[in-house]
């Protein structure tokens, strides 16, 4: 082989660009999720899917209509939803379908509740004027 002729498989240069923070302009690693130099937000950080996050859900979805939606925006179904994640996103939907079930089922107890105390109201009013009567 002739020493004057250069192998190009011998030298191999890095033609990938450095990333860089879009804010401060200082080199960042794919994997950062915030900038070490400034601290601006990079990447959104994946969800957790733990048992403990999806029992928290679960309840938060089934308690919520419970208090009245007062919540609502500490409520994570619909992030959980969107993620592009198929296992994120099944917690977000089953999550949707327990604040579904949950929001009907107290919309019917207080209707139930509502109708047995109008009608206990107007058995005792009834009572009361039939005695009234009778005397």
């Amino acid at each position: 082989m002739d020493p004057n002729v250069h192998d190009e498989n011998a030298l191999t240069y890095s033609t990938k660009t450095p990333l860089v923070c879009q804010y401060c302009h200082q080199p960042i690693e794919s994997s950062f999720y915030y900038c070490p130099n400034c601290g601006n937000k990079l990447n959104v950080a994946p969800l957790s899917t733990s048992a403990g996050t999806q029992a928290w859900i679960y309840a938060f979805s089934i308690i919520l209509p419970m208090l009245c939606f007062i919540f609502v925006t500490k409520w994570p179904g619909l992030k959980y939803y969107r993620s592009k994640d198929p296992a994120t996103r099944s917690i977000g939907l089953n999550a949707i379908v327990l604040l579904a079930l949950s929001t009907i089922l107290t919309v019917w107890l207080a209707y139930v509740w509502t109708q047995d105390a109008i009608q206990s109201s107007v058995n005792s009013i009834n009572a009361d004027l039939s005695s009234d009567m009778g005397s």
